[in-house]
């Protein structure tokens, strides 16, 4: 079976978070969604999504459940990861404005900063040009998000939204500010699902 025909077995970092809608969208891209709430579930993953929540919740729960090392591990080694929103900042390697004891996964380089578009009250969606996708533009949920301050020479900005990138990829490591799970538009989970199937590891 060639590596375009795979089901990717991709994992949704379940502690905290709207993982619901990410293991709806991942089907849907044509992958094999599963919770992950402990390192063996992770390591049962070819590649793992961190959803949108609150990125300080998530960095506690990750070191009470024994994921957070496991995580930085594979992340390491080449595990493909998607970060939405709180999971953009989680695959940061700086936070502008972290609070205190905050702790990121790490990978992207690139420095964040946490609720930068406003507080709750001032969600938005936008319409966004998204490098790589066909189709138009791509819907973009905006929730607390963050924005990226700067990035690294190694960093790819997929899409930008008031002068600021809001999709970076590097590597295997793709992170959006914005929640495309929530739009009912599954291409961006389709080009996490094409990485994961181009990196080699279908997870069976």
């Amino acid at each position: 079976m060639s590596a375009a025909e795979t089901t990717p077995v991709i994992g949704v970092f379940a502690l905290q978070g709207d993982v619901r809608e990410h293991l709806a969208a991942l089907r849907a891209a044509g992958a094999e969604p599963r919770e992950v709430r402990r390192p063996g579930e992770l390591a049962e993953c070819a590649a793992l999504v961190i959803p949108g929540g609150e990125s300080t919740t998530m960095s506690k729960l990750a070191h009470a459940f024994g994921l957070m090392e496991p995580l930085r591990e594979r992340a390491r080694a080449g595990m493909p990861v998607y970060g939405t929103c709180a999971g953009m900042i989680m695959l940061a390697d700086k936070i502008l404005d972290p609070r205190s004891g905050q702790e990121t996964v790490g990978g992207i380089d690139m420095i964040v900063r946490r609720n930068a578009f406003g507080r709750q009250n001032e969600s938005f969606e936008a319409a966004l040009d998204f490098a790589g996708i066909d189709g138009g533009p791509v819907e973009g949920v905006f929730i607390r998000a963050p924005w990226v301050e700067s990035t690294g020479a190694g960093v790819e900005v997929l899409a930008s939204w008031d002068g600021h990138p809001v999709a970076v990829r590097q590597g295997r490591l793709l992170a959006t500010a914005f929640h495309p799970e929530l739009t009912g538009d599954h291409r961006v989970h389709a080009l996490f699902t094409a990485m994961v199937r181009a990196a080699g590891d279908s997870g069976r």
